[in-house]
C-alpha cells in the first residue's frame, strides 16, 4: 500500500490523446462532485476463480465520472482501450518491479467509469485507494484500480501480468479464458447469519442480490426443501444491489438455510461447484421463551 502525500500527487491522462492531461487534487475537485451508489464485490484470489468469496459491499462513491477527463483530453481516432495505473508497487508470483495495470476497452470506461475520491461521505482512506481511485460499476473489484496515477490511452491492451497472466477465467460455454470483468449473479443471507441462535417460530430470512442487469427474482430454500420465492425490492437509482426477503415458521432444532438468485438476463445462480454458488447458512432454532 503506498504512501501518498496528496501535495505531491497528480493524476496523468497520456497516450492517444490530443490534449494529455496531468491534474493535482485541486484541479481534479474543480471538475464538480458526483455521487455513485454501487454495490462493490472483490473476485478474490486469481488462483481460485472458482471458489466463493462473496466479499461484497454498497459503496456511495463520490466524485467525477471519467468521461470528464476523456472529453478534455479528445482520444485519437486509433485509441480503443484505456489504461489505468495505480501507484502500489512491488513483487508478485516471482516477479519483481511490478505496477498494478488494468485495462477496459475505451466504450466501456467512457461510459462507465467513475473515479472517486469520496467513500460513505468521508476521504478515501489509505487502504481504499487514497486520494483518488477508479471505480467500475458492475464489474469485479480487481478493475476498479486503486491509488491512481496514470490514465494510458492506447490502440492495444495492456500486457501487464494482472491483464495477461493473472484474472482471467474460462466462462460457462466458453472454451478460452476472458479477462475478469463483469460480475456473476448472486445472493447472499445476511439474516440470519452462519450461527445464529433463533427462537422458534416466524423468522424474517433476508439478504441482498446482485448482478450486471436487475435482479428478478431471489427464491430460498430451507433444509433442502422446495425453493420459495422471496419479496424482492426495486433496484435503486445506481447499480445497487437489492434485498429480498421471505417470512418462514421454523421449528426447533438445526436448520440450512440457502438463496438463489435469477436475473433479467435469465442468468440463474448453480447450486454448486462456481464462485457464485448459492449460499448456504446454518443456524440453530431453540424453543421459544414466551411459550416455554
Amino acid at each position: 500500500m503506498p504512501d501518498i502525500d496528496v501535495t505531491d500527487w497528480t493524476l496523468v491522462v497520456e497516450g492517444l490523446v490530443e490534449r494529455p492531461l496531468r491534474l493535482d487534487m485541486d484541479a481534479v475537485l474543480a471538475l464538480g462532485t458526483e455521487r455513485l451508489p454501487a454495490f462493490h464485490e472483490c473476485f478474490g484470489s486469481p488462483f481460485a476463480p472458482d471458489v466463493p468469496t462473496r466479499a461484497v459491499a454498497q459503496v456511495e462513491w463520490a466524485g467525477v465520472p471519467l468521461a470528464v477527463l476523456l472529453d478534455r483530453a479528445v482520444p485519437l481516432a486509433e485509441a480503443r482501450h484505456v489504461w489505468f495505473e495505480g501507484a502500489d508497487t512491488g513483487s508478485f508470483q516471482g516477479q519483481d518491479g511490478l505496477t498494478y495495470v488494468k485495462d477496459l476497452p475505451l466504450s466501456v470506461a467512457r461510459g462507465d467509469v467513475f473515479l472517486a475520491h469520496r467513500m460513505n461521505g468521508e476521504p478515501l482512506r489509505a487502504e481504499h485507494g487514497f486520494p483518488l481511485r477508479a471505480v467500475v460499476p458492475r464489474m469485479f473489484g480487481t478493475n476498479s484500480v486503486k491509488w491512481l496515477t496514470r490514465i494510458v490511452l492506447a490502440d492495444r491492451r495492456a500486457d501487464g501480468v494482472f491483464t495477461t497472466q493473472f484474472y482471467n477465467r474460462v466462462l460457462p460455454g466458453d472454451s478460452a479464458p476472458s479477462p475478469v470483468r463483469e460480475v456473476d449473479v448472486s445472493s447472499k443471507l445476511f439474516v440470519p447469519g452462519e450461527g445464529d441462535e433463533l427462537p422458534a417460530g416466524v423468522a424474517e430470512l433476508s439478504g441482498r442480490a446482485w448482478s450486471t442487469t436487475e435482479i428478478v427474482g431471489v427464491d430460498v430454500s430451507v433444509d433442502g426443501g422446495a425453493w420459495e420465492a422471496a419479496e424482492v425490492e426495486a433496484p435503486g437509482s445506481g447499480p445497487t444491489w437489492q434485498r429480498f426477503s421471505l417470512m418462514r415458521e421454523l421449528a426447533p432444532g438445526p436448520h440450512r438455510i440457502r438463496c438463489r438468485a435469477r436475473d433479467l438476463a435469465g442468468r440463474v445462480q448453480p447450486l454448486d461447484g462456481a464462485r457464485n454458488s448459492v449460499h448456504e447458512v446454518g443456524v440453530e432454532v431453540g424453543l421459544n421463551r414466551r411459550t416455554g
